[in-house]
């Protein structure tokens, strides 16, 4: 099964999802989603298999969500343009499999897809 996580080293919750996957003998794709974000058809693909919307994955915490404003203001290709300008704004760890893909907060949600 191939298995990819949406990462950030300095995240603890990140660390802990990597490390139980290598744990069970998963290699996954890394993506520092920091450092490459993906694309606006990557992100719509992604929220698709999770069955959710942009204000799931969104990350309220720090100064780029605070410049956000308002977020009930922002539509979904709005919302997810800013995410793409400032990709601190997606939140992590997001594992995506063959079975789907999940936020994995709390940590133990990444059980779901893999």
């Amino acid at each position: 099964m191939a298995v990819t996580i949406y990462h950030n080293p300095n995240c603890s919750t990140s660390r802990k999802v990597l490390g139980w996957l290598k744990d069970k003998g998963i290699e996954p794709k890394v993506i520092e989603y920091l450092k490459t974000p993906p694309s606006a058809g990557e992100l719509k693909r992604i929220l698709k298999q999770m069955n959710a919307k942009p204000h799931d994955i969104l990350r309220r915490k720090g100064e780029a969500y605070e410049a956000l404003g308002d977020v009930s203001k922002l539509n979904a290709d709005a919302l997810i343009g800013k995410m793409l300008e400032d990709p601190v704004l997606i939140e992590r760890p997001i594992v995506v499999t063959d079975k789907g893909a999940a936020l994995c907060r709390p940590p133990e949600k990444v059980w779901d897809v893999v």
